[in-house]
C-alpha cells in the first residue's frame, strides 16, 4: 500500500510561483509512474503533468505546458510540481497520484493511488 501526502500549496498573486510536493509512504515508489492533477469547483478533474518511474520521461498537458515542471526525487520518494506565471484559472485543489508500473500516463483509471490533494488559490 502507498500514501501519498501533498503540500506547499496555498494563496499566490497572479505572476508567482509555488512548488507542489508529494511525499510517498508505506512502500517505495521507485518503480511506479506518477502524476499531478487538478480539479476546480465545478469542474472534472484535469490531467496536468506525468513522469516516469526513473524520471526521464515527462509530459504535460497543454494548459501548463511551458509553464509547469514535473520532476522527482526517489531518494526521498517524493515529486515535485514547479508552478511558474500562475494564474487565476490555475486555483484548483491538486492532486498526486501513483500508478503501480514504470511508465507515466494521462488517464485517471491508470493511477492506483491518490493523495488527499492540497489547494492552491491564486488571486488576481
Amino acid at each position: 500500500q502507498v500514501q501519498l501526502v501533498e503540500s506547499g500549496g496555498g494563496l499566490v498573486q497572479a505572476g508567482g510561483s509555488l512548488r507542489l510536493s508529494c511525499a510517498a509512504s508505506g512502500r517505495t515508489v521507485l518503480r511506479y509512474g506518477m502524476a499531478w492533477f487538478r480539479q476546480a469547483p465545478g469542474k472534472e478533474r484535469e490531467f496536468l503533468a506525468t513522469i516516469s518511474a526513473t524520471g526521464d520521461t515527462t509530459y504535460y498537458g497543454d494548459s501548463v505546458k511551458g509553464r509547469f515542471t514535473i520532476s522527482r526525487e526517489n531518494a526521498k520518494n517524493t515529486m515535485y510540481l514547479q508552478m511558474y506565471s500562475l494564474k487565476p484559472e490555475d486555483t484548483a485543489v491538486y492532486y498526486c497520484a501513483a500508478r503501480t508500473v514504470v511508465g507515466g500516463a494521462t488517464q485517471e483509471y491508470l493511477f492506483r493511488y491518490w493523495g488527499q490533494g492540497t489547494q492552491v488559490t491564486v488571486s488576481s
